[in-house]
């Protein structure tokens, strides 16, 4: 199990360059993946691209990919005939104007568009041999980041887990005392109206028509059915999160029915703790891979 949440960064200098990576990652439903490279390394996205999303499955994924130059690779060529033809239009408006054509600063002739052009190339394979031993430490960092946490929100899951089960255990223990206090209350409602003349079978089939109405036996069931589900999850799927928000969902269900059949303080009181252990769960499978 990993969390959707982790962090990691590395700078490295190298021989002509220094490269900085740093990827970070929050929560998501489906994989959210942004990766920031400099304009000359936008062909090897794809390539960064696909190492990623053979490990991560969902989260909201950045990436920021930095170089920067300590030896350049840059021509400056510059255009003679270009500056000429600028100086002598520069000198007809300065003459215009009564200005000496010898005080034309050089500047502003080599400050004119295409006098001096700069012509840099780029080796992208030289690029990628120097970033990808930078990223693949950086990503294998920030996996074991999402991983340490995952553990994290596994003891915390596993936590909850067992107070749900708790929950379920005190519910089936509580379904005889519930039906015995049915029984109880109608037998004695018979006797306070009808005295020794209370009909038993009139009792009895009072009691079972209270009993299918509120009887928990079949929610129970099925709530130990989804508490089993989720500990599978938990335990065995290494990208659980989106089955446990659905398992959570039938769970509640099952809880809420419980509830609304209640007639018992103590009763009440558990289901409460058990939505509450239950929201936790869910909550925390938002975070989870």
């Amino acid at each position: 199990m990993t969390s959707m949440t982790g962090y990691a960064y590395e700078e490295k200098s190298c021989e002509s360059a220094v490269v900085s990576v740093e990827i970070k990652s929050v929560n998501s439903r489906f994989l959210d993946l942004s990766i920031n490279l400099p304009p000359f390394l936008n062909p090897l996205e794809s390539f960064f691209r696909s190492k990623i999303t053979q490990k991560i499955i969902r989260g909201k994924v950045d990436v920021s990919i930095r170089i920067k130059e300590l030896e350049s690779d840059t021509e400056v060529i510059a255009d003679s005939a270009a500056a000429k033809s600028y100086f002598e239009a520069i000198k007809k408006v300065s003459e215009a104007c009564g200005y000496p054509a010898e005080n034309i600063p050089l500047s502003l002739i080599i400050s004119q568009p295409g006098v001096l052009n700069v012509n840099k190339t780029y080796d992208v394979e030289k690029y990628r041999a120097l970033t990808e031993p930078v990223f693949d430490s950086v990503f294998d960092a920030f996996i074991a980041d999402r991983t340490r946490e995952g553990a994290n929100l596994k003891s915390d899951l596993l936590e909850k887990l067992c107070k749900l089960d708790e929950c379920a255990a005190f519910f089936k223990e509580w379904q005889p005392k519930m039906e015995e206090a049915f029984k109880t209350q109608i037998t004695a409602r018979f006797a306070e109206l009808l005295g020794e003349n209370a009909d038993q079978n009139r009792i009895m089939t009072e009691t079972a028509a209270l009993l299918v109405k509120y009887t928990i036996n079949e929610e129970i069931v099925r709530l130990h059915s989804h508490l089993a589900a989720m500990r599978d999850e938990i335990q065995n799927n290494p990208v659980p999160g989106k089955k446990l928000d659905f398992i959570c969902q039938e769970a509640n269900r099952e809880i809420n029915t419980i509830g609304s059949k209640n007639q018992f303080a103590e009763v009440g009181a558990m289901v409460i703790k058990a939505k509450d252990a239950l929201e936790n769960i869910r909550e925390q499978s938002k975070n989870v891979e």
